[in-house]
């Protein structure tokens, strides 16, 4: 939808006509504008006593969710349930789409920790990586031995894991 005509040029094209008896036809011609938007000028100016623009309001809805603090403490306190029994347990009558909206626009968001993130440091996660680099580009001669590497690469980080969570020398070592 375009911008309406400013009011500095409404109000000099209708003091044009009203004042200096200029002729639509010609007013028209001179502004560079169609007769009937003048006509049109004219009639709201009988019609409500000014000839401003109408509100231009864009097209869309009101917002069903507008306390943006309370949904996101909701939201929080039901994660674990879906869309739809959310939309049933809001105060208001919305729909599961409308809660998958807001849900985006608060930035909630359900994905699970991967448990590589939290078992594995940053040289293992590098160590994987670099192994299925090497698979892509076919250093291996055979499927075989690239199971058994990665098998190794496996064990050898599940091992540091174990080794990490036991107490060094149990029962051992120098009396204080």
């Amino acid at each position: 939808m375009p911008a309406p005509y400013s009011y500095d040029l409404r109000q000099k094209v209708i003091n044009a006509i009203e004042l200096y008896g200029m002729s639509k036809t010609k007013a028209s011609q001179f502004f560079h504008l169609s007769r009937n938007t003048i006509n049109l000028w004219l009639q709201r100016k009988e019609h409500t006593g000014d000839f401003l623009p109408k509100p231009n309001r864009p097209p869309g809805h009101n917002h069903q969710i507008t306390d943006w603090h309370k949904f996101k403490a909701f939201a929080q306190e039901h994660s674990h349930q879906t869309s739809a029994q959310m939309a049933q347990l809001w105060d208001d009558d919305i729909s599961p789409r409308t809660i998958s909206r807001t849900l985006k626009k608060i930035g909630f968001t359900r994905k699970k920790l991967t448990a590589t993130k939290n078992v594995i440091s940053n040289s293992e996660r590098r160590l994987l990586l670099r192994f299925n680099i090497w698979s892509r580009k076919g250093w291996f001669t055979s499927m075989k031995l690239a199971s058994i590497v990665k098998t190794r690469i496996i064990l050898m980080v599940t091992a540091r894991k174990d080794n990490a969570s036991m107490p060094s020398n149990p029962g051992r070592g120098r009396a204080g």
